[in-house]
């Protein structure tokens, strides 16, 4: 396993910053950098050399997480708000090929957050199977694997759990086509965590992780060791990136609905120490 974090947890904002947070995250300890993969198409193409060859420099990967916004949803009824969204994602599969992504991530079988307007789950379904099937395809030219994130009921209201992830993924029929479980979602949705590991196996191509609050691992509830044991029994070795979300306010809280300072006013310094230590923490829970 490889163990990273979300560029966001520094900033209230979805735009990043990344060649010093790449800097900043290996300092730390970090083998990943996850990115907005939507700031991938407003990059320039310096810019892009020069995040991939400072992410090589520092032994650095980079994965991509995007959700995408209600006119690129490739679950529409729309057919040209389908083909919209299949472009974009498209286009950030190309962006990602240019700076030696190879995962991507989120909820790209529709949109985010839901607004749960349309509440016909089987039709949603259906569409969002089609435009992962082509999807998939891109993702097998370029080398990339498109992890569909399962997201909680109050986000989505298609995939809320491991077992209909996997029966999305049966359904789309791509061995690049596989899952994102995220401790936060899996904490309301999953009757049982390290089960739920278990049961997507091999369809389980990343992990997010933090509690059930939005917190650092180590700073809540959940059952790290038990989860990581159950990561190991399938024998995942993809990437396990934090998504902690502490500070209230901006995009990031309104979307993530932080509605409280959950740092308790740490400075940039004292965000640093804390997710440094939930590193050392989360490694020793899934070493065993």
């Amino acid at each position: 396993m490889k163990f990273g974090t979300l560029f966001a947890y520094w900033t209230q904002d979805w735009r990043g910053d990344y060649i010093p947070a790449a800097k900043k995250v290996k300092d730390i300890g970090f083998d990943i950098l996850e990115v907005g993969a939507g700031d991938l198409l407003t990059m320039t193409d310096t810019e892009l050399s020069e995040l991939k060859a400072v992410s090589k420099d520092l032994g650095l990967t980079i994965s991509s997480n995007i959700g995408p916004p209600k006119d690129k949803d490739v679950a529409s009824p729309d057919p040209s708000v389908r083909e919209a969204g299949i472009a974009f994602l498209r286009d950030i599969m190309k962006a990602m090929d240019r700076i030696d992504s190879r995962v991507l991530v989120g909820v790209t079988y529709t949109y985010w957050p839901g607004q749960f307007d349309d509440l016909d789950k089987p039709a949603i379904w259906a569409r969002g199977v089609e435009s992962v099937k082509r999807l998939g395809r891109v993702a097998q030219d370029l080398n990339i694997d498109l992890c569909l994130e399962v997201v909680n009921r109050f986000e989505t209201l298609v995939l809320n759990t491991s077992e209909e992830g996997i029966a999305f993924c049966k359904e789309v029929d791509n061995p690049r086509v596989k899952l994102l479980l995220d401790t936060f979602h899996m904490n309301i949705e999953e009757d049982n965590l390290p089960d739920a590991f278990r049961l997507a196996g091999d369809y389980l191509g990343h992990v997010h992780v933090g509690e059930g609050n939005r917190k650092l691992p180590g700073q809540g509830h959940l059952p790290w060791e038990a989860m990581g044991q159950a990561l190991r029994d399938i024998g995942f070795d993809g990437g396990v990136v934090m998504e902690p979300f502490l500070k209230a306010g901006g995009r990031v809280g309104e979307d993530i609905k932080v509605w409280r300072d959950l740092s308790n006013g740490a400075d940039d310094k004292e965000m640093d120490r804390m997710i440094r230590e939930s590193l050392s923490f989360l490694k020793k829970a899934f070493a065993g």
